[in-house]
This record gives structure tokens, sequence and C-alpha cells, in this order.
């Protein structure tokens, strides 16, 4: 569902992403980890055709356009920071998405997905000024179910929330991949990663340098693999430098 096959991206002297492989299945969540500077928000970039890559594709639910096009088509975006209409509330938030997507909400419709991805009721018609920002992700995956988007790209999604925001919004985002969403999630925290995704990948100085199964371990382990591949990863490029 989501294909990423040799990407590289440059900025000026700096390769950001070194020919970088990955693919995402339907209904897997893949969590791409690694330190700051590391490509992942460029890689993430380049997906949604925010970023034009130097080389290599990028494909999704098998398109041959652009990655922006590809992009509009089938995917949807939650940043670190969901940005919605302050005055507006949840339930409108969502109709007005809805509406610039071209589609009229049959009735009970955002109710429903808004009570599916776990946005409690008294917030429905709240202003989301007033919500917090788990509130704002848990919409940002209601706006995903609203256009029906076949892969889903998240940028550090779990920063800032409080451990109980971040497993409500675990669980929202595994009901949404066992409809058959495509999950590729950027994010620096290990115990979520090993927590949420099926599989994740390490990038260092923007190459993969690493790929774990996670049903096959605890985040103990994760973390110590982690480490390892870091500390081998950063040894090759100073005797390389």
């Amino acid at each position: 569902m989501i294909r990423i096959t040799n990407l590289v991206k440059n900025f000026a002297a700096q390769r950001a992403v070194d020919d970088v492989t990955l693919h995402v299945k339907a209904g897997e969540i893949y969590a791409l980890l690694g330190p700051n500077g590391a490509g992942k928000s460029t890689t993430i970039g380049c997906v949604l055709g925010f970023v034009t890559p130097d080389l290599g594709t990028v494909s999704l639910n098998g398109s041959t356009g652009s990655a922006a096009e590809a992009a509009v088509e089938h995917a949807a975006y939650i940043s670190e920071n969901v940005a919605l209409y302050e005055r507006l509330t949840g339930v409108e938030n969502v109709e007005f998405f809805m509406r610039l997507q071209g589609r009229k909400p049959a009735r009970g419709e955002v109710p429903a997905l808004l009570e599916r991805a776990g946005v409690p009721q008294d917030a429905w018609n709240r202003q989301a000024h007033t919500y917090s920002k788990g509130m704002r992700q848990k919409v940002g995956i209601v706006m995903a179910l609203a256009k029906g988007a076949k892969a889903l790209v998240l940028d550090e999604p779990t920063s800032g929330l409080d451990p109980q925001a971040s497993v409500e919004f675990g669980r929202a985002l595994r009901n949404l991949a066992s409809d058959g969403t495509a999950v590729l999630m950027a994010t620096h925290d290990l115990f979520r990663a090993q927590e949420m995704a099926d599989r994740c990948g390490m990038l260092v100085n923007g190459k993969l340098v690493g790929e774990w199964t996670l049903e096959t371990l605890n985040a103990g382990e994760l973390e110590r693999n982690y480490l390892t591949t870091l500390a081998a990863a950063d040894g090759r490029e100073r005797i390389a430098a």
C-alpha cells in the first residue's frame, strides 16, 4: 500500500535520505525510528509530496503519478500538532473537512466516526480550542476515516501525550489499520512503537540500517537493538569519515 523504493534526497551537500527502500502492507502499522536528523521527516515529506526526491520512487495504493497527486487521492496525514478551526466544534470541523473533499455527510455519519475514533461524546459539540492534544489527534483519525484513506502517515503523533492519551490514540490507530489502512509513523518513542506497530525500521544519517518485526520483541529488546544498531552505524560513519 505504501512503497518507497531507492529514495534519495539531498539538501545542498547534505544527503538527508540515502537509498531508502521500505514497504508497508494494507492493515500494517510501520514505525520509522531514528535519532534527530536521521531523515524521518524528510522521508515522510517525500511520501506526502511535500518534498521532491532526487532519486527513487514513492507509490501509494499502486499509484503511478506524482507523490503529491497520490497523497491527495489515497493518503491522510496527522502531524505532531493537528490543526483545527478553533471556533468550530469537533462535528463542524469534520463536516467542513468532508465538504472540502466534495462529500456531504450522511445523517449520523460524523457522530459515528467520532465515536469509533474514541472521541468522548461530551466533546463532539465543544469548540476545538478546548481540546487537548490527544483529542486533536483523535479528530485527525476521524478525518482519515471520513476520507477513506488507504494510507495514513504520521509524524511524531504521540509526542507530548500523557500515557493514557497515548494508549487511547494507539487503540484508535489499530482500529483504523484493522480496516486495511496502511500506517507509516515516524516516532522517537520506542515504547509506543513497540506497543502500536507491527514492524519498524531504523534510520541513521538517512540510511535504513535495521528492520524488526515487533511481535517477537518486547520494549526492552527493541531498545537494546536500537542502541546497538545506532552505535554500529555511528562507528561505520566515523570510519568512513
